[in-house]
């Protein structure tokens, strides 16, 4: 965790001029860390494309849905959830330890009031770990040597890419990213990866994403099915596969029954390394 100093250091950083993403998106959760331009950019695209709200509240519900599963059908003690975002309920490492109180969490961003808040609220459990990197999505060797602090490379390790490769608008530069990623784990580790997409009924978002990114950073970019599939080539799909995150092992009706909930323009999967 970053001193008093980088505390200082990082809220100079903040431009409050200019929207950013993880604050847009705390808006559309509901939260508070916002300025007026964030929710004045996030209002206009929720105009643009309604459904916006939906899509966030079902990529953090996925993320609850996943990491249980991980850390408790498959035994992950290791989580590395980059793009991680302003700090609410039911983070990475609340619902990890929740399962299992000794897994260890680290979380990489690099929006200055994220690291602000993750100083004071990203906090472990007894018996585990939770760290906060300051580093870039664009340079995975930098993630990998700080998340060598708190994470055992050796042992599987859950990576989380939720919201995240839409950052990284070269496609062939967010494949090498995963790929560098994964290469630095052993057998059995995961990837965990949520994208926007102009399919599953977002063609209405195309709009959207203009209007974003021509007022707020960082720019960000769709990607078919398709070409999301391709960044686990190589790994284990868990059922069911590629899917809207709603349609990822959807949890059950109060009284047992099976739910399917609507789909929403962000495809889902989690796969495990062979």
């Amino acid at each position: 965790m970053a001193d008093g100093d980088g505390h200082a250091e990082n809220i100079s950083r903040i431009n409050t001029g200019v929207a950013h993403n993880a604050r847009v998106w705390n808006h559309w959760l509901g939260g508070k860390d916002n300025y007026a331009v964030d929710r004045e950019v996030g209002d206009h695209i929720t105009g643009l494309y309604p459904s916006i709200g939906e899509v966030a509240r079902a990529d953090r519900a996925f993320l609850g849905r996943a990491v249980r599963h991980l850390a408790g059908e498959a035994g992950v003690r290791q989580f590395l959830d980059i793009g991680t975002g302003l700090p609410t309920a039911d983070n990475t490492h609340e619902v990890a330890q929740r399962v299992a109180p000794d897994s260890h969490v680290v979380y990489v961003d690099n929006d200055p009031i994220v690291l602000t808040h993750a100083r004071a609220l990203l906090t472990s459990a007894p018996g585990g770990a939770t760290d906060y990197i300051d580093a870039d999505a664009h340079d995975p060797d930098a993630i990998l040597d700080a998340a060598a602090r708190t994470l055992d490379l050796g042992r599987p390790v859950a990576i989380m890419l939720l919201g995240i490769l839409n950052f990284v608008l070269d496609t062939e530069r967010a494949q090498r990213t995963v790929d560098r990623l994964l290469a630095a784990v052993p057998s059995g580790s995961h990837l965990v990866l949520t994208h926007p997409t102009l399919e599953l009924g977002g063609e209405g978002n195309a709009e959207a994403m203009r209007f974003w990114n021509e007022n707020a950073t960082p720019p960000i970019t769709a990607r078919s099915g398709a070409e999301i599939a391709r960044f686990a080539a190589g790994l284990d799909l868990l059922p069911p596969g590629l899917v809207s995150c709603t349609h990822w092992r959807p949890d059950p009706a109060p009284d047992g029954t099976p739910t399917e909930p609507p789909q929403v323009a962000q495809y889902a999967l989690v796969a495990r390394k062979p």
